[in-house]
């Protein structure tokens, strides 16, 4: 994986795919390489390192022509070599493949070929798919393409295009995004709409199994048996506005400070105070179903994971359900005990998440009911659910998630309201929430006015080799995000756990040089957090506590106080991470990282 883009028009296709991966470049990668069909020789170039490197290559030797593919890596199979990095050619030269995914197959389809006489010089799995096309190719390039990927097992979104057919890119999808753009007189490709935005807004999203032909201003799908496909081109929801950085140094903190919005869009239009309920238009196709239900599978990764572990307080506080928490990564490889009226709910910022798909296909081949909390408009996981629930966050372009994780949160209180009101949850209770879920956006706002406040504490404990946080019931799960940012941006050794696991081993750790961060609003369980603080200080651990607004009793606990304003407990999360967002952003930039950029991950990770 990381990043693909295609263009044919009639345009200088080195700007725009070079523009292309630069809008890419937030999703991660390690390498980059171009390929552009001139009517002469071809032309490749490819470079390991930042798209900076390949945008200077290619601006010295200004290549011809108006039909190319291009690719940012992140490696699975070799190292991040120039050699590793795609396009891969075949044998004659003629052929050019960038590829998303794993071929699962790849060495013994590489054996065959190395047999019948094909030299290969990279480490990839992918450089196999260039030469397996060069073996079916018959002057047909589309043929060639879907002949080939018949031989394949493992994931792929592919461009290929061919020397002798240069008004031609052809593109395929199996579990890797692939979405076309589709404009006058040109044709665009892309694993992420955010690469086709500053050039049309009428895009289609491939589905698995189905080949594209793209042509200027024209394209045509069929499936890999050769059954042709009808689709409509639809409305790119958001444009090219949001990938600006406007005011903001970073995409990082400028997100961070979009999450009143965020939680305004997951909000607008599904309050119905009259009836104390959430309105989620999403799920209204399924409604007689999550009535009868009585069980809840959360499955998820990364920080959507940590959302999920929060749902589980949350629906267990407002609904009878029975609720679990997977990681989706270990959820198909367990024996699945799936019984009647069970609800599986996927959670994934991108919509394409490997893992969680895996999950949710195998969760729907047991029978459950598949419901899906996506922010990607038409992404694989919104498809293939029963139904599901759009965050409406907007572009993300940080890798480390904030906006899409507080409208994950907001989201995950809306559909348990909805299921809790449908039980035994009173109308007060559910009003009392909605009214708090309003005051949420202002109150964040509140918090971010004091990023100052919270640089000044980075400055302090940037130097710090490791970081403790703990947490308890609805706040746990925001110390393990917390440690996540905290470790994904600034590389900083953190770890989370619930505070009352702190006398059973990791209290062996505190020493005046290791820090904690101590999630203790005043709600149900901050007496018992009081006492873990008070144990932490006793072995002169220097302690950063977030607190309500007002309180004073950790005064002589804490070295430093952090204020967030009161709100319902349950509400208390989506306000506790966003110091915890900034203290992390604030600790990267002054160690002098790439917070937006960090090293060895991925935006959307579509490889399991």
């Amino acid at each position: 994986m990381c990043g693909i883009v295609a263009y044919v028009g009639s345009q200088p296709a080195r700007e725009i795919l070079i523009e292309g991966l630069k809008r890419l470049e937030y999703r991660g990668y390690d390498s980059s390489g171009i390929a552009i069909l001139n009517g002469a020789a071809p032309y490749l170039a490819k470079c390991a390192g930042k798209v900076a490197q390949i945008e200077q290559r290619i601006q010295a030797d200004s290549p011809e022509g108006a039909t190319g593919i291009a690719h940012t890596r992140w490696a699975t199979h070799g190292k991040p070599t120039e050699i590793n990095a795609h396009p891969h050619r075949d044998c004659t030269g003629d052929i050019f493949v960038a590829h998303n995914g794993i071929i699962e197959n790849y060495q013994r389809i590489r054996s065959v070929l190395t047999a019948a006489g094909h030299s290969f010089c990279s480490e990839t799995d992918t450089e196999v798919l260039s030469h397996l096309i060069e073996s079916h190719y018959k002057g047909n390039l589309e043929a060639a393409v879907q002949r080939a990927l018949q031989d394949v097992q493992g994931t792929y979104g592919i461009a290929v295009i061919h020397s002798g057919q240069p008004q031609q890119v052809i593109v395929a999808r199996r579990g890797s995004p692939i979405v076309l753009g589709i404009g006058k007189d040109e044709s665009l490709a892309a694993s992420d709409v955010s690469a086709l935005a500053q050039h049309t807004d009428q895009v289609v999203y491939l589905e698995d199994n189905e080949i594209a032909r793209l042509e200027p201003g024209r394209f045509s799908i069929k499936t890999l048996d050769n059954r042709s496909i009808s689709r409509e081109t639809q409305a790119l929801e958001g444009g090219s506005e949001a990938m600006d950085r406007g005011p903001y140094p970073h995409y990082m903190l400028k997100e961070i400070f979009e999450q009143p919005e965020a939680v305004e869009n997951a909000l607008r239009g599904r309050l119905n105070h009259s009836e104390g309920v959430a309105k989620l238009g999403g799920l209204e196709s399924v409604t007689d179903r999550l009535e009868k239900a009585r069980h809840l599978i959360i499955v998820s990764c990364g920080t959507s994971y940590y959302a999920g572990l929060y749902a589980r307080y949350v629906f267990e506080t407002l609904t009878d359900l029975t609720v679990e928490t997977e990681l989706a990564s270990e959820f198909r490889y367990r024996k699945l005990n799936i019984r009647q009226n069970t609800v599986v709910l996927a959670i994934s910022q991108s919509g394409e998440t490997a893992d969680t798909l895996a999950a949710l296909r195998e969760a729907k081949r047991k029978g459950a009911l598949v419901l899906g909390l996506v922010n990607v408009v038409g992404s694989t996981i919104a498809r293939e659910t029963h139904a599901g629930v759009y965050s409406h966050a907007g572009i993300e372009i940080g890798v480390a998630s904030t906006k899409s994780f507080t409208s994950q949160l907001t989201i995950l209180l809306l559909i348990a309201l909805l299921i809790g009101r449908g039980r035994d949850l009173s109308y007060e209770e559910g009003e009392r929430l909605l009214r708090g879920l309003e005051e949420v956006p202002d109150q964040i706002r509140e918090i971010l006015a004091e990023s100052g406040h919270i640089r000044q504490l980075a400055e302090i404990y940037s130097s710090a080799s490791h970081f403790l946080y703990v947490g308890r019931k609805y706040q746990y799960p925001i110390a393990l995000e917390g440690a996540l940012k905290l470790k994904e941006v600034s590389y900083i050794h953190a770890e989370a756990y619930a505070a009352g696991e702190m006398k059973h081993g990791p209290i062996a750790l505190i020493e005046p040089s290791f820090p904690t961060v101590a999630l203790a609003p005043e709600d149900s369980s901050y007496e018992k957090m009081i006492s873990n603080i008070q144990e932490i200080r006793a072995r002169e651990g220097p302690i950063v506590a977030v607190t309500t607004k007002g309180n004073t009793r950790l005064g002589p606990f804490a070295e430093h106080i952090v204020e967030i304003p009161r709100n319902e407990s349950i509400l208390m999360p989506l306000l506790a991470v966003v110091p915890l967002q900034l203290f992390a952003y604030h600790c990267a930039i002054l160690r002098g990282c790439d917070v937006d950029k960090p090293r060895n991950l991925a935006k959307s990770v579509t490889v399991e």
